[in-house]
């Protein structure tokens, strides 16, 4: 890179386009763009949105799978001058309805027949009236009415349009509200966590440097386009260093481990769950997969044989781990790419440049090294706050500009730290806090286990006990007497599950992290 990064996404956009000009940005299907021709039909798009009525602050929603389309859309909000909303593509109807209103969406791009989905229909059967919606464009497939298709929107830009474009531009802040980030709602109603441009970039930067990601990369990104680790953890970092941006909408071992033979994927983020699922499956030999090179995972504790695996089975030379939130702009903290294996499986990382982290007790009061605490971040990556919900945002930042993450860590003297568990995932076994990361690592070990997920189900005697739900490893079924017994030579009494079931996959959510709420659900039915 010849320059310094720029601190917000229209100048990201128009230093790609001059830059890596003629590099392959997109290949999705049948479109392949270059950063020169990507930059064009962003530009188009910002003037079409300019003649659409959307001034600079107004909200604008992206609600669709992972697309070339999703990218122009996404990219033209900020040169407008807007405010991107990404709406989660699990969402019904009525959830969608609620994000919307909630941020004032003025205009919404979506899909009709896309992968299946239909989110007009959704969105006006939902009973819900979201008043500020003046404008529905549909990115791909049929125009239902009272909707407009991409093309015949991009034809309302004039020229005149196109030069308050490129100003709107030319004023756009790092420091400007970017994003209104949903969060996926697993702790009741989602909250809209107001994110700024200058610090995606900042961080994401960081990371990518430590991916080791250069111009050429070919970056597969299932990860959804609406969530931190899709839009901050891919898209920007393909902008920043000239990589090419393979938008992957489902992910389908069969179909992603061919992808990565066709289309010589060199680097892929994904949460562990996903390179699980690749190391398990049966015929992985099948594929040519000898392009990967780097790989970040994160978002879900992640044991020591999966990094192992992800080096021998699966073939990076670079295997990083984060950590990191909506809350905190997506990241917090990233491994050195020439960290020891036994570190990248133990750890997180360490904070980025310019981010405190402390860890305290219940008390409030800061814990010693080695020993569990919450986690509190401070510095350029916590976000703004949430979106109208002044006392939340009071109760998650403190005055000092502490923010409070929800999650148990151990840090050791060289700063890195080790997430334990969400504090919400704990559960007490007879007076001893139980965190179901800790005992997934160890089953993990087990030669008959591929997958496990832990949660604390309730008990007379105890509280709470464990109750594991087992994805078996491709050699076969474990025996769950003799996984029992084992499980009690390895850990703890407390820690060793009460109950053992046997499952054909994990329930993931779009972000694919283990929805443990319909584990919980499936155990009430179990024991009842």
């Amino acid at each position: 890179m010849t320059e310094s990064l720029p601190d917000n996404f229209p100048a990201l956009v128009e230093r790609a386009s001059r830059e890596f000009g003629a590099s392959e940005a997109i290949s999705d299907g049948d479109v392949s763009l270059d950063f020169a021709e990507l930059g064009r039909r962003i530009d188009r798009a910002s003037a079409a949105l300019v003649a659409s009525g959307i001034s600079p602050g107004d909200r604008v929603a992206v609600w669709a799978p992972n697309s070339w389309e999703w990218v122009v859309a996404a990219m033209a909000v900020f040169g407008a001058g807007a405010v991107l909303v990404p709406v989660n593509t699990r969402f019904k109807g009525r959830e969608a309805a609620f994000v919307l209103q909630k941020a004032e969406v003025k205009t919404l791009f979506t899909v009709v027949g896309f992968l299946g989905n239909d989110y007009v229909t959704e969105l006006s059967e939902s009973g819900e009236n979201v008043e500020s919606l003046e404008d529905v464009v549909i990115l791909r497939g049929d125009t239902p009415e009272g909707t407009v298709s991409f093309q015949d929107f991009l034809n309302r830009g004039s020229d005149a349009d196109q030069r308050e474009a490129r100003d709107r531009a030319s004023r756009v802040l790092g420091s400007d509200l970017g994003l209104i980030m949903f969060t996926s709602g697993t702790t009741g109603v989602p909250k809209g966590v107001m994110v700024e441009q200058g610090p995606i970039i900042r961080g994401f930067s960081h990371y990518a440097r430590e991916l080791g990601m250069r111009q050429g990369d070919r970056m597969l990104i299932v990860n959804p386009f609406f969530h931190a680790f899709g839009f901050n953890g891919a898209i920007n970092p393909c902008f920043i260093h000239g990589a090419t941006m393979l938008p992957h909408p489902v992910f389908d071992v069969p179909a992603v481990l061919q992808r990565i033979q066709d289309d010589k994927v060199t680097v892929f983020p994904g949460p562990p769950a996903i390179f699980q699922g690749l190391i398990n499956y049966k015929e992985l030999d099948r594929y040519d997969i000898s392009s990967l090179r780097s790989a970040v995972t994160g978002a879900a504790s992640i044991p020591v044989e999966t990094v192992v695996d992800m080096r021998d089975l699966l073939g990076f030379d670079t295997v990083v781990t984060a950590y990191g939130m909506t809350e905190t702009h997506g990241l917090v903290t990233i491994c050195a790419a020439d960290d020891p294996p036994e570190v990248v499986a133990a750890t997180s990382g360490k904070a980025l440049p310019g981010i405190e982290l402390k860890l305290i007790d219940d008390d409030g009061d800061e814990v010693a090294v080695g020993q569990p605490g919450e986690l509190l971040v401070k510095g350029y990556a916590v976000m703004r706050g949430y979106l109208d919900e002044p006392e939340q945002t009071a109760e998650t930042i403190d005055k000092d500009g502490w923010m409070r993450t929800g999650d148990i860590c151990v840090m050791n003297p060289a700063g890195y730290i080790d997430i334990t568990d969400r504090k919400k995932d704990m559960f007490i076994n007879g007076g001893f806090n139980t965190y179901p990361a800790e005992i997934e690592s160890t089953m993990l070990e087990h030669e008959a286990v591929g997958q496990v997920a832990v949660i604390g189900v309730p008990d007379e005697r105890l509280g709470e006990v464990g109750a594991a739900f087992v994805v078996a490893a491709p050699t076969g079924e474990p025996d769950l007497d003799e996984l029992a017994r084992w499980c009690k030579k390895e850990m703890a009494n407390y820690k060793v599950p009460r109950y053992f079931w046997i499952v054909e996959e994990l329930p993931l959510n779009p972000s694919n992290k283990v929805l443990k709420t319909e584990l919980r659900e499936k155990a009430a039915t179990l024991l009842a």
